[in-house]
């Protein structure tokens, strides 16, 4: 069953439609305010959302646009806009803005439910987008947020240098990147690197991780991410 999140301030709107909707087997919730679609979204999982375009707080249209250049995992989800703002000028803006998908009110809710099934497949089909998160036994790398953490959940504070060496080492583990290497690509983080820093930048990024033994020295060839991959 699919999980929609509906943000519409009509609350006489989301009772009916949910129970119209479960006949395609859509589970439908819904907020009223686009501050309480984002604390959902934070705490659970949907697979697309229906978005009125006047809402408090913010428009839908502004709502949509702050979606798409945002940085959450919810970013691309699947976006329906159904809103009683339906003329050409607004579709568009809402098209461009990344809707899926729009729909003027008044509607027909079977139409609804077919155009949600097509986005919905569409999104089934699509490729992949890479995930921004690297995970190992006992360690996390966020890429987007640039976090680094332990197992427990902990983050872990590293330099700017730090964590683009890290991240270097772990998008390819267990190949081995010579010092010129590492200072070739590093360089750009810190102009003032050179080769004895980069021994001396491995062994303070080792501290900072201790206890795990995640970077090891191969000697005379330079270094390797070495910790395990683990499933998500």
């Amino acid at each position: 069953m699919h999980r929609l999140l509906l943000i519409d301030d009509d609350e006489a709107l989301s009772g009916p439609l949910a129970q119209y909707l479960r006949r395609f087997d859509f589970e439908l919730e819904s907020v009223t305010r686009p501050s309480q679609a984002l604390q959902r979204l934070g705490r659970q999982r949907f697979d697309a959302l229906i978005l009125d375009g006047m809402l408090p707080e913010m428009d839908g249209f502004e709502f949509c646009k702050r979606l798409r250049s945002g940085s959450e995992p919810w970013k691309d989800m699947p976006v329906l806009m159904l809103t009683a703002r339906g003329d050409l000028t607004d579709r568009v803006v809402g098209l461009e803005l990344g809707a899926d998908d729009y729909l003027a009110k008044p509607f027909e809710p079977r139409e609804l439910a077919a155009r949600l099934q097509t986005i919905l497949r569409r999104t089934r089909f699509a490729p992949a987008a890479p995930s921004s998160e690297l995970l190992f036994e006992g360690l996390s790398i966020d890429s987007v947020r640039r976090e680094v953490r332990q197992a427990s959940g902990e983050a872990i504070e590293l330099t700017s240098t730090e964590y683009e060496l890290l991240l270097m080492l772990a998008r390819e583990p267990g190949r081995v990147f010579s010092r010129d290497e590492i200072l070739n690509k590093l360089r750009g983080q810190e102009a003032e690197l050179y080769t004895r820093a980069v021994d001396i930048l491995v062994s303070r990024l080792r501290r900072k991780l201790e206890p795990l033994e995640a970077l090891k020295t191969l000697r005379n060839a330079g270094y390797c991410f070495a910790l395990p991959a683990r499933s998500a």
